[in-house]
């Protein structure tokens, strides 16, 4: 069984090593017991953070390649700052944060 290393590491700081066959163990060595519903908790806030992040990087990477480009167009008389504004919209559509309304 695998253990969700980031869960155990962010509901149990005194672990500094992780073994999927052997479990949890302390800076001295000593076997750590974990409490299930701690890691359970932790993993539900360390999945909102790996999304959040995930979300962030796409939209990073969508603005730089099609919202930039329109912007800049749209400063030169090319493209229209509404034709601009509606990329930004549908990246943040295709690309939402956690908890974002759609």
């Amino acid at each position: 069984m695998t253990m969700n290393h980031a869960a155990i590491y962010r509901s149990h700081p005194q672990v500094v090593a992780i073994f999927d066959d052997r479990g949890a163990f302390d800076a001295a060595g000593n076997q750590v017991q974990l409490d299930q519903a701690k890691v359970d908790s932790a993993a539900v806030i360390v999945a909102q953070e790996q999304a959040l992040s995930t979300a962030q990087r796409n939209r990073a990477t969508a603005y730089t390649t099609e919202a930039d480009p329109l912007f800049f167009k749209a400063q030169r008389g090319e493209a229209t700052i509404e034709e601009w504004q509606a990329k930004v919209a549908e990246i943040r559509s295709r690309y939402p944060y956690p908890g974002d309304q759609p």
